[in-house]
């Protein structure tokens, strides 16, 4: 009978101050989640917002996590909304580390980082208590003191609410890391794209530098591995390499550029 929980690689890893890095597999794939921890990668960000399974599909999201599980990697999974019921449901599936998009202020966090709990400071927590996966079925004895300790709830910074209310939201008891989206950013500030923009820059190293004086660890993406490393220069302690689709792509490319015969 399990007794005790997996601990959360990845939360560990930052609380330590080490860097995690990983990839976005826009392929949901659990042969390539697999696959990714076996190359030794920290996680495996699974998208919910942009694609993939429903949200509300928990046996897509368990042969996800049982792929990660037998590689000692981690699920870093995106839910579409912050609503409480969507966060518990990954959570009950078995997903340590959630991150929110498109969260539209630091009240709306604050609630998806104490549904995620048993218990929130010195108050009841709002995650229901039940026995699925993630309890090993009722078998975990350790089940609500582990689960508050190992499970991560992040933010995307990603819409002008989070940028303006950035400051609470980095004061939110529990919460677990901040992301920085530039992408959409770049739409909320008005450059669609405008990844150079200064107003967008601007933002970014707001987001930057705010959580790294607070003490709140830091994600982003990063554009090829010299702006990663130079992003662990500067603080950032979770890092996207890049895709399954872009990797693919980069690969396919290079064969076929490289190919002397005659493909007409």
């Amino acid at each position: 009978m399990p007794d005790s929980q997996r601990s959360n690689a990845l939360r560990e890893r930052l609380e330590n101050d080490e860097v995690a890095l990983g990839v976005l597999d826009s392929t949901y794939s659990p042969t390539l989640v697999e696959l990714y921890g076996d190359l030794g990668l920290d996680f495996v960000w699974i998208d919910l917002e942009h694609g993939g399974p429903s949200p509300w599909d928990a046996g897509a999201l368990e042969n996800l996590l049982r792929a990660a599980e037998v590689t000692d990697t981690e699920l870093l999974v995106r839910v579409p909304t912050s609503q409480p019921e969507g966060i518990r449901k990954a959570l009950d599936a078995g997903v340590r580390n959630v991150f929110l998009a498109r969260a539209e202020g630091a009240e709306e966090v604050r609630r998806a980082v104490e549904a995620a709990r048993f218990r929130y400071g010195d108050d009841p927590g709002k995650r229901g208590l039940a026995a699925p996966r993630a309890r090993r079925w009722g078998m975990a004895d350790d089940y609500v003191a582990t689960e508050d300790a190992e499970t991560m709830v992040g933010v995307t910074v990603e819409t002008r609410e989070t940028l303006v209310e950035l400051d609470a939201i980095l004061d939110i008891d529990g919460l677990g890391f901040v992301f920085v989206g530039p992408l959409d950013l770049s739409v909320q500030l008005g450059h669609p794209g405008e990844l150079d923009h200064p107003e967008v820059r601007e933002a970014v190293e707001t987001v930057r530098s705010k959580a790294v004086e607070a003490g709140v660890p830091v994600g982003g993406l990063g554009f090829g591995m010299d702006d990663v490393n130079e992003k662990v220069d500067r603080g950032y302690q979770m890092l996207n390499l890049g895709s399954t689709a872009g990797a693919l792509q980069a690969a396919v490319g290079d064969w076929l550029d490289a190919f002397e015969g005659d493909r007409s």
